[in-house]
């Protein structure tokens, strides 16, 4: 199986597991990404089972409303039962990266209202030590530079993200986002700690103080289960 057909083989896995253990009528909150859009598109087939969804981006919104999935102001919601994302690394403590597509602040806010965090990936996206993908930085875009120095005074080699016509990447929060090269984040909950404390930052791209409670794997032999 080619990458896309893993990303549908696990979001399908996901889409059983909300059916299976998800009271019917309740709210889920949903992710940002490539994999994110599988589950959408999968989640779609059972949509008269759950009430909707709180949206981590604005792109994921649009396309639960593409596929008649009613989204909630995360502000009205309490709490969800379940949290579904993709990672871009995940180490075998459940700490992610995530942040490639620029909405790891609403991730963030998202899962934090979950009982439970199911990450979805492919097996490239497990890691021994957390790093080798850029950690991304979101920022006020007054702090870019001083975060900037910041980072390189920690080690990491921070690139400012732009679109593939030259022109900053502004997120749904209206914000820069830094890609910091270089890092080998042993201790990724006391990096998170740090970054978050720097002026300027709005999130950081380490999920170690609420890392995947669950996470599902796609593989070339199947769907491994991992529970943290």
């Amino acid at each position: 199986m080619n990458q896309n057909e893993l990303k549908q083989l696990v979001a399908q896995k996901a889409v059983a597991y909300v059916q299976q253990n998800v009271a019917a009528g309740q709210i889920i909150g949903v992710g940002t990404g490539s994999t994110a859009n599988c589950f959408i598109d999968a989640l779609a087939t059972i949509k008269h089972h759950i009430k909707g969804a709180i949206a981590s981006s604005d792109a994921t919104q649009a396309r639960l409303e593409s596929h008649g999935i009613a989204v909630f102001d995360v502000n009205d919601v309490v709490s969800v039962p379940v949290y579904i994302d993709g990672a871009d690394e995940i180490d075998p403590q459940g700490n992610m990266i995530k942040g490639g597509g620029a909405a790891h602040t609403r991730e963030k806010v998202c899962a934090s209202i979950a009982e439970q965090f199911v990450c979805i990936a492919d097996e490239s996206k497990m890691v021994a030590v957390l790093g080798a993908f850029p950690l991304p930085v979101e920022v006020i875009p007054l702090a870019r530079e001083a975060v900037a120095r910041h980072m390189s005074e920690l080690g990491g080699q921070p690139v400012w993200r732009k679109k593939s016509d030259g022109t900053p990447l502004v997120t749904d929060n209206g914000c820069h986002i830094l890609d910091v090269h270089g890092l080998h984040i042993s201790e990724p909950l006391a990096l998170e700690i740090e970054l978050s404390m720097i002026p300027g930052v709005l999130t950081v791209g380490v999920f170690a103080q609420n890392p995947a409670d669950l996470a599902f794997i796609a593989t070339k032999t199947g769907v491994q289960e991992i529970l943290y």
